[in-house]
């Protein structure tokens, strides 16, 4: 059974840093996507950032420069998240999948973790 682990969410004032990790367990292809998605009240599930397990990454426009998707092998991925404004305050999810035209879809995606909360107050 597939299942993703996160950590690494928290309270931080804007300008800071957090880091997000995330671990999957169970999953036994080598070739996937791994993502970080955000979701915050009222709004719909948005794509932050992803990565193929061959290299190619993607980020949304809102994090570009600020962000830095990276893995340390097939089943651990972290989401350095820098100069951290208001705006990005959500429920951060990781997600596995194989998406095959748009890595940053939530619908593309099959498994999911339970989420980590990020606060930015200004």
């Amino acid at each position: 059974q597939v299942h993703l682990v996160e950590s690494g969410g928290g309270s931080v004032q804007a300008g800071g840093s957090l880091t997000l990790s995330c671990t999957a367990f169970g999953y036994t292809e080598d070739i996937r996507y791994m993502g970080w998605f955000r979701q915050s009240p009222g709004k719909e599930r948005e794509g932050v950032a992803t990565i193929h397990s061959g290299g190619y990454l993607e980020y949304a426009d809102s994090v570009k420069g600020r962000f830095t998707i990276s893995k340390d092998n097939v089943k651990n991925v972290h989401l350095q998240m820098n100069s951290l404004k208001p705006e990005d305050t959500a429920m951060y999810y990781c997600a596995l999948g194989r998406p095959v035209a748009r890595p940053l879809d939530a619908d593309s995606y099959n498994y999911w973790g339970q989420g980590t909360q990020v606060i930015v107050s200004s």
